[in-house]
């Protein structure tokens, strides 16, 4: 007791240095929760090594003829393009998730297990749209499935953790934060996507697309996607669990993913914007002054047409709910059911009109 009430009074004379309240963080013995973590997930990590082939029409300018090309078909000479990325294993049974692009046009696709076993893939599926790939291997005692978080319960400033094989270089650890959260990937200049991302600092380089990104209890919150580089420091970006759950539940039974589509192009709007083009005497609509996303252009023959939508339309309400901007009524239309009627409020200058719209199959190309 004696020497307990010595501590205490020497701490608060300053005389006695305290530890940083992140010394004992998730400390076991001598190693930290990253480790602790990291033993969870790493075996399910795969390395993906692929080939394709790939026209070397730049050998010979005369292959670049289109009448040759017609003519010579399969005879025009062509290389073997290699490429590498990482996977996780969802299923003990044989699937792996990884990214679309890791294995887009992929004729050969290679396996490594975490413990070096080598096993031949095949693609079971691809959605673009999120960028997601289900790939099957052969059954194995050696495959580990990872344990699946809940990328919803995430909050900025968490931990987080990402796998991979990065330039080649396997069971590669970095670690960092949660830096956003629905970071939209269109900011990213992706018009052709639709996701919102986990922002991360923990470092994602060329090779860990398609690794898993996790948080401090060693559980798969994101599939690392893509990395944003620049002076000074690089943002990787993950796709959110749950979303990749649901994706590759479909992927995984051979079938395609249908994604809700409403034929618009939408910008933001806000009430300066609105203002400063309402005060021009050459503008050709009138705005109303407040936020939402404003439909810059109406596909034909769409849902949004048949429904009767225009040009300077104002959407500022979807399912009931408010629509700020684009990237809101976009989640929205990706939460709803193909065929299922799907209200929505727009401004017309200044009348309000209320109409319903059938979303269908996003077309693909």
């Amino acid at each position: 007791m004696l020497r307990l009430l010595l501590a205490v009074v020497l701490c608060l004379a300053g005389l006695v240095a305290v530890p940083p309240a992140w010394a004992d963080l998730g400390t076991s013995g001598n190693h930290s929760f990253v480790s602790s973590a990291v033993k969870r997930v790493a075996p399910a990590v795969v390395r993906i090594d692929t080939e394709r082939s790939v026209p070397r029409l730049g050998l010979d300018p005369a292959f670049n003829d289109p009448l040759l090309r017609e003519m010579f078909g399969d005879q025009i000479p062509s290389s073997r393009e290699r490429g590498q990325g990482s996977g996780i294993v969802i299923d003990s049974k044989g699937l792996v998730l990884t990214n679309a692009h890791v294995v887009d046009g992929a004729e050969r696709v290679e396996v490594t297990l975490a413990g070096g076993e080598s096993l031949e893939g095949s693609v079971l599926g691809t959605d673009p749209v999120t960028d997601l790939a289900v790939v099957r291997v052969p059954k194995s005692s050696a495959l580990k499935a990872a344990p699946l978080g809940d990328s919803e319960a995430l909050d900025v400033g968490d931990w987080a953790i990402a796998l991979g094989t990065p330039y080649g270089l396997e069971r590669t650890v970095t670690l960092g934060i949660v830096s956003s959260l629905h970071r939209n990937i269109t900011s990213l200049g992706f018009s052709d996507k639709r996701l919102e991302l986990i922002q991360t600092d923990a470092a994602i380089n060329p090779g860990n697309s398609g690794g898993p990104l996790i948080n401090a209890s060693g559980e798969v919150v994101g599939i690392n996607t893509l990395v944003r580089s620049g002076p000074g420091a690089g943002l990787g970006f993950a796709i959110p669990i749950n979303l990749a759950k649901g994706v590759a539940a479909q992927l995984g039974e051979g079938g395609t993913v249908l994604h809700p589509y409403l034929g618009l192009q939408l910008v933001p709007l806000n009430a300066r914007l609105a203002r400063d083009n309402n005060a021009d005497p050459n503008a050709l609509l009138r705005l109303p002054e407040r936020d939402g996303a404003l439909v810059q252009r109406v596909i034909p023959e769409s849902p949004a047409e048949r429904a009767g939508l225009r040009r300077g339309d104002l959407v500022v309400s979807a399912a009931e709910q408010e629509v700020n901007e684009p990237a809101e009524l976009l989640r929205l239309v990706e939460a709803s059911q193909i065929g299922d009627a799907l209200p929505i409020t727009v401004l017309r200058g200044d009348e309000q009109i209320d109409l319903s719209i059938r979303p269908e199959a996003l077309p693909h190309g």
